[in-house]
């Protein structure tokens, strides 16, 4: 019997601090409608800036490659990034773009971003991307060459 009671007082106090939300309100933020693609001149000007630093990168010039990155990323970059860098990217292969957009950070902004493919590589899904996410002003906010 102290057991049955002892059962029935333990889902009591459960039942009784249990708490029932009785009105919930969803505020929205404002939130800035950014376009699923970027538009050509935002492209065009995108690229040609990625296209010098792939030329800095590949001539080795640590000078005119920190012209380019973003006052964020010269923060982060070591030398061992750009030596990482050099190795990943294929250089005598032709990058070509895949798919242009806007990258969703943790702090709830958003950046341009240009995902590039090889040229050689036929395949609907690439193997190797190499994703470049700048910031409105066109300076490059990271680099990553990714393979599969």
């Amino acid at each position: 019997m102290k057991k049955i009671f002892l059962i029935v007082a333990v889902f009591a106090i459960q039942l009784g601090f249990s708490q029932k939300v009785t009105s919930l309100k969803i505020e929205k933020g404002e939130q800035k409608e950014k376009l699923i693609e970027l538009s050509k001149n935002q492209l065009t000007s995108y690229n040609a800036n990625f296209v010098k630093f792939l030329a800095a990168l590949k001539a080795s010039d640590r000078k005119a490659s920190d012209e380019l990155l973003s006052a964020k990323a010269k923060e982060i970059v070591t030398d061992k990034i750009y030596q990482k860098l050099s190795t990943d990217i294929h250089f005598e292969k032709k990058l070509e773009i895949f798919k242009s957009g806007y990258k969703p950070m943790i702090d709830g902004s958003s950046y341009p971003m240009i995902q590039y493919k090889y040229s050689d590589d036929k395949a609907t899904i690439p193997n190797e991307l190499v994703t470049v996410v700048f910031e409105e002003s066109g300076k490059i906010l990271g680099v990553k060459p990714f393979k599969k």
